[in-house]
């Protein structure tokens, strides 16, 4: 039997999936790391975890599936990010991350950009994408600029690692504010601005090509994990909104014309089959439920079953622990819980905190203009029934729910398939979730809308999770 590996390096941990012929998921494996954050507001990593990460799940998926030949590995990763190596492929320094908040300082010079030029590149001018956080890096490390040879995206940097190749493609490199989305290449007024040569920018392949081979085994190139995704979604749905719910959330619109934009509030960037998708980029989904998990100090299962309990309330939770960029939410980090009295209690905060990810996904649709399209949901938010049956509140459409552990590794391994020839259809599981009239959820939306646009005012998350506790 011959199988394909799909590999998705996501910031907080390393998926990947099995697929064979027909498309079935033979096995599937996880290995989890974390961040660093060596200041307040920066974010960064070792990628010599990603590389051990990778090994622990090679290892896991070869001892569960013997006599299954290994015919292709495609890797999907986390967007924005800037790994810089020398030219021996050594690491110069470590990697700063999508999350990452260093470089809002240094906006107003991308701002200076010619308008004309600042369309060009069709995306909002946010701290955390590659193009600025290399001109932070001009600006206070100007040694750690001169020394790298390459930029690579964190995907990009672990299969270079594997293969020895110098190599990127569209769907990442769209993504790093560097990229002329009118002429679809380099944009040179950007590259000024960070302060790169052309020298140091890696090659362009496709996704589906083969860059190399890891044990033997066709590497390709592979592609951002939001291409990947919608690649594998993509196959069981076509034309349908997807919404990707993990530690982010990515609200996308397939099958996008592109057009110079100026100081859009949404995101635009190539997918893996040479077209282009429209996207809300949400930092705080998974990542700002998992704060109140702990700050609740409730299982993930216990804070599934208080939400689910609690009735109607005034409570409203504000989840941008981390900023936005604009759009959905202010880029100022506000985050925490409005509209509490005596009568307040664990499971309200736990509903509100769920309210919060349904109503910030429908924001994201909202800004999208795009009221009757099917909308088909992944990523690990979406496992629990609970929160599939709130979105489909939310959004008053029926929702489509496709169990994949991670799509952005099954599109990473149908990419590895085309690239050696293999046609692969994945099997149409999806479960329809209909939506359920909750008059009082357009009263809460309402409200939740209200108190974002204030969040000026809105006090910081609070830190002592023993007084939410004794709630």
């Amino acid at each position: 039997m011959r199988a394909f590996l799909g590999v998705d390096l996501g910031t907080s941990g390393l998926k990947a999936a099995l697929l064979d012929e027909a498309g079935a998921v033979l096995a599937e494996a996880e290995a989890a790391y974390g961040m660093l954050s060596p200041q307040p507001g920066w974010a960064e990593a070792d990628p010599v975890v990603w590389t051990a990460a990778y090994q622990c799940v090679r290892g896991e998926l070869a001892a569960v599936t013997a006599g299954v030949e290994l015919a292709g590995i495609g890797f999907a990763g986390q967007m924005h990010g800037v790994v810089l190596v020398d030219a021996d492929g050594a690491l110069v320094r470590p990697a700063i991350l999508w999350p990452d908040r260093r470089s809002e300082g240094v906006l107003s010079a991308w701002q200076r950009l010619p308008q004309r030029e600042r369309a060009r590149l069709a995306n909002p001018l946010a701290a955390g994408m590659a193009g600025p956080v290399l001109t932070w890096l001009a600006l206070h490390e100007p040694e750690t600029l001169r020394r790298a040879a390459t930029l690579l995206s964190p995907k990009d940097w672990l299969r270079s690692a594997l293969t020895g190749d110098r190599v990127t493609e569209r769907s990442d490199a769209s993504a790093t504010l560097l990229w002329d989305v009118s002429a679809d290449t380099w944009s040179q007024p950007a590259l000024a601005v960070a302060g790169i040569s052309d020298a140091q920018l890696p090659a362009l392949r496709s996704c589906d090509e083969v860059v190399g081979t890891d044990d033997g085994v066709p590497v390709a190139a592979g592609g951002a994990d939001v291409a990947c995704a919608l690649q594998a979604m993509s196959a069981v749905w076509t034309g349908a909104l997807v919404v990707n719910a993990g530690s982010g959330v990515q609200v996308l619109r397939p099958g996008v014309t592109p057009a110079p934009r100026v100081d859009p509030v949404t995101q635009l960037h190539a997918d893996s089959d040479g077209g282009w998708y429209e996207m809300v980029g949400v930092r705080n989904g998974g990542l700002s439920l998992a704060w109140v998990q702990r700050a609740l100090r409730l299982s993930w299962p216990a804070l599934f079953a208080a939400a689910g309990s609690a009735g109607p309330g005034a409570e409203v939770f504000v989840p941008f622990l981390t900023g936005e960029r604009g759009g959905v939410a202010p880029v100022v980090p506000r985050a925490g819980w409005a509209g509490l009295s005596q009568s307040t209690g664990v499971a309200d905060l736990a509903r509100a905190a769920f309210e919060a990810l349904a109503f910030t996904i429908r924001r994201s649709v909202d800004l999208l203009g795009d009221s009757d399209s099917a909308v088909l949901l992944s990523g690990g938010v979406a496992r629990e029934p609970y929160v599939r049956q709130l979105l489909a509140n939310c959004l008053g459409r029926p929702l489509g729910y496709t169990p994949l552990r991670s799509a952005s590794a099954v599109g990473a391994a149908l990419l590895a398939a085309r690239a050696v020839g293999a046609d692969i259809r994945l099997p149409d599981d999806t479960m329809v979730v209909h939506p359920r009239v909750e008059d009082r959820l357009e009263a809460a939306y309402s409200r939740w809308r209200q108190v974002v646009a204030s969040t000026a005012q809105l006090s910081t998350p609070v830190h002592n999770p023993a007084t939410i506790r004794d709630l």
